[in-house]
């Protein structure tokens, strides 16, 4: 027979995680239902009391806010572009990134669209709302990690490593596609990066 007064509770989650845990459960029904999720709903995908929301956001626009602010957070990409192993071929590293970047842009948009097409548009002042410049940090570290990627190759390259990095993000965030069409592959996007548009001398059109 077990011993009960032995018997450990487990530590209760801070409300920083409980935070967090509620604001994963909640996104991909954000961008699902963009606004219109309903609260209860959030609490059966979290596996919560519907109330146990309301002790750690204040009220639903609060978790929404945190929500975007999730999907904004360059963190997870950052993360994804670390990992890549440095001993991999450039045009396979820069592939890569360019994929890990293209969803990262694709969970954005798609939780921004939901939103917006849900009509929220309110502003608000909130802890999980990006700082002012936030932006501009993430963009910057990005180019930081690109830069890293590219740094193995700087004795073969033609120009510095930096200068490739921020090639490499203008022809990155510019390629979304126009109404009705598709979007640039990373291959070829890395493909025009690394060897240029035009065709070899001598080879077929």
């Amino acid at each position: 027979m077990t011993d009960t007064s032995t018997r450990r509770r487990a530590p209760a989650m801070s409300t920083k995680d409980r935070r967090a845990m509620i604001t994963a459960a909640t996104l991909p029904l954000v961008a699902e239902h963009g606004a219109a999720v309903t609260t209860s709903r959030i609490a059966r995908a979290a596996g919560i009391g519907e109330g146990t929301i309301f002790r750690v956001f204040t009220d639903k626009d609060d978790l929404l806010q945190a929500c975007l602010a999730e999907a904004m957070n360059p963190e997870h990409v950052l993360r994804e572009l670390a990992s890549i192993p440095l001993d991999d071929p450039l045009t396979d590293r820069l592939v890569q990134a360019a994929e890990a970047l293209h969803a990262h842009l694709e969970r954005m948009g798609t939780v921004i669209g939901a939103l917006h097409a849900s009509g929220h548009h309110r502003e608000r002042t909130s802890g999980d709302r990006p700082a002012p410049g936030g932006r501009q940090a993430s963009m910057k570290a990005t180019h930081e990690a690109l830069t890293a990627l590219i740094e193995p190759d700087r004795a073969v390259l033609r120009l510095q490593p930096e200068t490739i990095a921020s090639v490499f993000l203008g022809m990155l965030f510019p390629s979304r596609p126009a109404s009705g069409e598709t979007g640039i592959p990373p291959q070829a996007i890395v493909d025009i990066l690394l060897h240029g548009a035009l065709a070899a001398p001598g080879s077929p059109a």
